[in-house]
């Protein structure tokens, strides 16, 4: 009989079945699966009895930098006590975005010895003349390109004009990775923001009230029209309403390659939460009304949402709290990397919204697939060891002095979830137990993407 370094049991969650079996794991790979009952044999074995065995989660969403008193050390533990085996981090960094190859170079030289949970890293380009480094970067390793249709600073994270926007995706098609936007359109948001200001309309609604569906739907509708000329591969980030989804699924019937995600707060937070908690709920785009949540989840439950994220923008007290007499003043985004497993999974699997296998496709194989990561997002053999190991019969108190990010704020405070995370592995080592990190920092490794010269883990 064929011996493992190592045995994993307990109800695992493949592609396409929850089956009672096991997992053989030898040079930090799956090597075998038995779903027969036959028992495999391990210098060390790991039961889970009828705890869920997912795939590990992969938080493509991630904000290591935009807070440059976070980083990887904090952002990573927080993963790793939330089931996130790989994240990819954002470009959008402070002091200098990712937008050249040697930035990018450097960001990579800078992981070693930091990290809990393996990373991918996004790039970007500058707002004029930064295309030249699309194919660079590319073959340097970045998993996609990241731009915007909203200036949010004009150096960090810039609007990129529509003819440049044209430009990228003629070459980010080229490279065969994904084009992603943040998608709204800031014209109307600035107008409506100085209105407001000038009404002295600054309380915690007026966050929504500015920013309505229609500066979505607007970028959004613009940016399939481009991708539909240029053939690449559209990805819309953080999708916040229901009109959205339904674009995209005009265009999806005309061949336009596209794919879309929402994060956790559009589909467990509403206006109502904005008005309670103030900063501590605001992100862009807004959390909408309580019926464009449900629609959301209907959309969500049928398949027209490609996965979920978390948006993990982990801000200071300092740029949130400024804004409790003016929504305006505090910083946007909410931390999430650490929580968005419990909190969805008592939502879907729990609730009953979802199967565990539907929640697998949502929080691991479907970004694996869209972004084409090597040897991620499934229980299959040949692919990493990487697991988040779910006891539904467990609860997760969600404590927001315990986060292991730097910011300790979230409007879920307080909430208990049905299910915990039970044991991170990563890579067939166990880097959370349920208790306590007890991966060795440096552990995580940068995975680079399809397009890199080799697309292996570095």
């Amino acid at each position: 009989m064929q011996h493992f370094e190592k045995v994993v049991r307990g109800k695992l969650v493949l592609k396409d079945r929850l089956v009672d079996g096991e997992i053989g794991i030898t040079n930090e790979k799956i090597a075998s699966i038995a779903t027969d009952g036959e028992k495999l044999q391990g210098d060390a074995v790991l039961d889970f009895g009828k705890a869920y065995v997912f795939p590990g989660f992969i938080d493509e969403h991630v904000h290591c930098f935009s807070n440059p008193e976070e980083g990887f050390v904090p952002t990573s533990a927080a993963a790793a006590v939330g089931g996130v085996t790989t994240f990819f981090d954002m470009p959008y960094d402070r002091p200098h975005p990712i937008n050249s190859v040697d930035l990018f170079k450097d960001k990579v030289k800078r992981m070693e010895g930091q990290t809990y949970v393996d990373i991918c890293l996004w790039g970007t380009i500058a707002k004029q003349n930064g295309t030249d480094q699309i194919l660079p970067l590319a073959e340097a390793g970045a998993v996609a390109f990241k731009m915007s249709t909203f200036e949010t600073d004009p150096f960090r994270f810039p609007r990129i004009p529509d003819p440049e926007i044209l430009k990228a995706m003629k070459l980010v098609k080229k490279s065969g990775l994904v084009a992603a936007f943040h998608s709204e359109n800031d014209d109307i948001i600035f107008s409506m923001i100085d209105d407001y200001k000038k009404a002295d309309k600054v309380y915690p609604r007026a966050h929504m009230e500015t920013r309505p569906p229609v500066t979505e739907t607007s970028a959004v509708l613009k940016l399939l029209e481009f991708a539909f000329w240029t053939g690449v591969h559209l990805h819309i980030v953080h999708v916040s309403h229901p009109r959205t989804i339904e674009l995209i699924k005009q265009f999806q019937k005309q061949g336009v390659k596209v794919t879309c995600e929402t994060c956790y707060p559009y589909l467990l937070l509403d206006v109502h939460d904005l008005e309670k908690f103030g900063p501590k709920s605001k992100m862009n785009p807004p959390v909408r009304y309580p019926e464009d949540v449900k629609r959301m989840w209907d959309h969500l439950e049928k398949g027209d949402i490609d996965f979920i994220s978390s948006d993990h923008s982990p801000w200071g007290l300092e740029q949130k709290d400024i804004g409790n007499d003016n929504i305006f003043k505090a910083a946007s985004g909410l931390p999430g990397v650490e929580i968005i497993a419990p909190l969805m999974f008592d939502s879907g699997v729990a609730s009953g919204r979802l199967t565990p296998v539907e929640f697998a496709h949502l929080m691991s194989t479907h970004p694996a697939e869209i972004f084409n990561v090597p040897n991620k997002g499934l229980i299959a053999e040949g692919y990493d060891a990487d697991f988040a190991v779910i006891d539904p019969e467990q609860v997760t108190e969600i404590d927001k002095d315990k986060l292991h990010s730097k910011i300790k704020l979230t409007p879920f405070h307080g909430k208990k979830c049905r299910g915990k995370v039970i044991s991170t592995i990563v890579r067939g080592t166990v880097v959370y137990n349920g208790d306590e990190l007890i991966g060795q920092k440096g552990y995580g490794k940068f995975v680079a993407g399809a397009a890199a010269k080799s697309s292996v883990t570095q």
